[in-house]
């Protein structure tokens, strides 16, 4: 049987892992991108799995005077594209670093959400 010092030297060696591995894969997501696109390809915003925007790509063909409430619209709709696949990327690569480490699917610990 293991003595209550060896249990919390191996409940700190857990958690440094698990300290390490958040870091890990908050360094992946920073590194992954995701493209948003509206307007039929005409909007395109590149980002992070983190969020961080990367670039704004606009068709020449948006760039009409009277086409700029439209263009600022598809800009946001973009952004919102993007926005929603980085945080699909983020979870999937959050469960994976959950399921390797044995966690239960749905198990709520600050940083994996």
């Amino acid at each position: 049987m293991k003595s209550m010092e060896e249990m919390l030297a191996a409940a700190q060696k857990a958690a440094e892992t698990i300290q390490q591995q958040m870091g890990d894969a908050q360094a992946k997501l920073d590194s992954l991108e995701v493209e948003g696109v509206s307007g039929g390809g005409l909007v395109k915003i590149r980002c992070t799995a983190k969020g961080r925007i990367l670039g704004v790509s606009i068709d020449d063909s948006l760039m009409v005077p009277e086409d700029k409430a439209m263009l600022e619209d598809l800009i946001t709709a973009a952004f919102n594209d993007a926005r929603g696949k980085a945080d699909r990327v983020a979870n999937d690569e959050m469960q994976k670093i959950q399921s390797g480490m044995g966690l239960p699917p749905g198990l709520n610990i600050p940083g994996f959400s």
